[in-house]
């Protein structure tokens, strides 16, 4: 015979499975908070030292007393900059021509399919197909342009679905009322639905952003140099960035070279919570200027 429980019995046992899966839940946020702390305070307290005005504008040395940052500095600047360049203009213009003017057919599907799972392929695979592409096919060589464009690649997929998320949500109202006034379908676009996107597709472009400057697979295959002592110069000169001289400083065995790493990781990680704080405060501040 199957026991019959009662109600009372039988919410006061679904309270101890709530209340045990809240226990579990914190014990686990704290397990991960503890170890970022404690990451975090060894990085500190190993790379504090190295951030002096010597640390920030010299150049790689043997030494690593005498080392700097500057050249992987100015390359992650370019590099940032060169495929913001690439990837804003077609990323979001793939969102607006798929969202306001593609029809919805089997094609447009297969394409947003592809855009959903290029965004979990590893970065390294992008890293072989800039490879191939850019540096190879293209004959690039190893240059700047050639990593902007491979992470320019690795950008896209963040960027247009943000923007066609932010696309989504701006009211149906708004695009029927100005094409009611006489506007084109590109006018509405330009005037109407993009400054209330803007917010949207800001954010997902300074995220995607941010990615761009923590990763190190892609460029050591595309070939950022690891060692190098002069600035770039145009946009086929070859480069290094911070995340991969930070590599090549966790290689070497001397403790010099681990304090210098943990000091570039401070920059890196300095850096990377700028760009993240500027896609809160252009989220919020584009918001608060929404008409509706």
């Amino acid at each position: 015979m199957i026991p019959v429980v009662s109600r009372s019995e039988w919410r006061a046992r679904e309270r101890r499975r709530e209340h045990l899966f809240q226990i579990v839940s914190a014990l686990v946020v704290l397990l991960a908070i503890t170890t970022l702390v404690v990451l975090l305070t060894k990085i500190l307290l190993e790379g504090y030292a190295r951030l002096n005005p010597q640390f920030f504008t010299s150049f790689p040395s043997r030494r690593a007393e005498q080392a700097g940052i500057l050249p992987a500095l100015v390359g992650s600047a370019y590099l940032l900059l060169l495929t913001a360049a690439i990837a804003i203009p077609i990323g979001v213009g793939a969102a607006i021509y798929l969202e306001e003017f593609a029809k919805h057919n089997w094609f447009t599907r297969l394409i947003e399919i592809n855009i959903t799972n290029l965004a979990g392929v590893p970065s390294v695979i992008y890293g072989l197909l800039g490879l191939q592409v850019f540096v190879r096919t293209l004959a690039m060589d190893r240059s700047l342009l050639a990593g902007a464009c491979t992470m320019a690649l690795l950008a896209l997929p963040v960027i247009i679905t943000a923007a066609r998320e932010g696309l989504r949500v701006v009211p149906k109202s708004l695009r029927d009322g100005s094409l009611a006034l006489g506007a084109t379908q590109w006018q509405t676009v330009r005037h109407t639905v993009l400054p209330v996107a803007v917010p949207s597709v800001l954010t997902g472009v300074i995220l995607s952003l941010s990615r761009v400057v923590g990763e190190t697979a892609p460029l050591l295959v595309v070939g950022a140099v690891v060692y190098i002592g002069t600035l770039p110069e145009s946009v086929f000169s070859k480069f290094t960035v911070l995340p991969v001289q930070v590599y090549n400083w966790t290689t070497r065995p001397q403790h010099a070279f681990q304090e210098n790493a943990a000091g570039g990781i401070i920059v890196l990680l300095a850096l990377l919570l700028t760009l993240n704080a500027v896609a809160i405060y252009m989220r919020n501040h584009f918001q608060k200027r929404l008409p509706i």
